[in-house]
This record gives C-alpha cells, sequence and structure tokens, in this order.
C-alpha cells in the first residue's frame, strides 16, 4: 500500500475495465514521472468528455450534439439499420468502409448473470424507428458470443413478425471474440457474406 493520492490514483485507475492492480500501479507511475502539462490536458480531455459527450437521441451512439454524425448524414441508406451492442462496434464497422446505412446501439447485450435482459437495451427506441416504411433490412451485427447470440435470438422472435429481411453478419468472426478486436478485412468479409434470419 502506497501513501495518500498515490493509493487512491492505483485503486481508482484499478476500476478501469481491463487493468489490474500491476497494470494500475504502473500506470499511476507513468502519470506520476510524466510532464504536468501532458496529463493535465489528459485530465482536461477527461473532464471535457464527461461534459460534452452524449448519446444520440436516434440511434444512442456517442455523439456531442443531440444527433450523431451519422445520423445526420443524408448520403447514407436509410433502408439498412446494422444493430450493434456498443459504440466502439460503430466505429468497427466504419473502418471497413463496406456499409453505408444507419445504426442502432443497443447498450450492451443480454447477459442474465450481470443482471442485463432487453429491458435494459434500447430495443423499444429500435422497434419505434422501425414503425415507418423506410427501413427494408436489420442487420444484426451483436458479438459473437453467448451473449451476443441471445441477444441476436431475441431480436429475431421481437422483430420477426413485424416483416423486416433480419440479416445477421456471416461466420469468419471468431466465436466468443468481440467486434472492435476484429481487423477490417475479416469484419468486411462478414458483411458482404451475412444471411438471413427470417
Amino acid at each position: 500500500m502506497y501513501e495518500g493520492a498515490v493509493q487512491e490514483l492505483i485503486d481508482e485507475l484499478g476500476r478501469l475495465p481491463g487493468i489490474g492492480p500491476k497494470s494500475a500501479q504502473r500506470v499511476a507511475f507513468h502519470i506520476l514521472e510524466a510532464d504536468s502539462d501532458d496529463m493535465k490536458r489528459l485530465a482536461e480531455a477527461i473532464v471535457s468528455v464527461k461534459e460534452k459527450v452524449k448519446f444520440c437521441q436516434i440511434c444512442f451512439n456517442v455523439s456531442e450534439e443531440d444527433t450523431c454524425r451519422i445520423c445526420r448524414d443524408a448520403s447514407r441508406d436509410r433502408s439498412v439499420i446494422c444493430v450493434v451492442e456498443e459504440s466502439k462496434d460503430v466505429m468497427a464497422i466504419e473502418r471497413t468502409r463496406s456499409f453505408n446505412g444507419l445504426y442502432h446501439v443497443l447498450g450492451g447485450s443480454i447477459n442474465p448473470i450481470a443482471g442485463v435482459g432487453p429491458e435494459q437495451l434500447h430495443v423499444r427506441e429500435l422497434l419505434s424507428r422501425l414503425s415507418d416504411d423506410e427501413v427494408q433490412e436489420v442487420i444484426v451485427a451483436t458479438d459473437p458470443n453467448l451473449e451476443g447470440e441471445a441477444t441476436a435470438t431475441y431480436l429475431v422472435r421481437t422483430l420477426g413478425p413485424i416483416g423486416i429481411d433480419l440479416t445477421r453478419l456471416a461466420s469468419g468472426l471468431p466465436v466468443g471474440g468481440d467486434l472492435e478486436y476484429a481487423d477490417d478485412v475479416t469484419l468486411g468479409r462478414a458483411f458482404e457474406g451475412r444471411r438471413s434470419l427470417s
């Protein structure tokens, strides 16, 4: 245990995802040794992101405005919505340049062990987006892991009766993996080979 502020910093860093006690200690000591101005900019960036960034009122992607740049872009294909778990998945797909439709961010996946059911996700908002006749296809792009598959199955059961084409990203993505870690070629091929669920 370190004294006061150093231990508090290590404890707070250790609460971040993917950072264990040893990593938190390394980062804390890096912060201590780094240039003061650099660390002030880091602190300001953290405060700024918490003050400025919110979620798009339409798709729930991160945005500094009420609607994100993708929803505001008139050149996007409004007949296709790609449903993803998190905003980081939107960026992973955008990097492939294989998709020009809109997105809907669920805000997670169904995980009964963690107490996350469909009610905690943005499924109702997705249903309301599908109430007009503009959307012709919904691509289910949840992670190919247990929670992602459970979420995809739920979406198929919920959206099936609406009569919209439902597709799922093709295989090629590693089972148990996350979209954000897939390389651009694999993710692009998965989009091209998506299969119908309805």
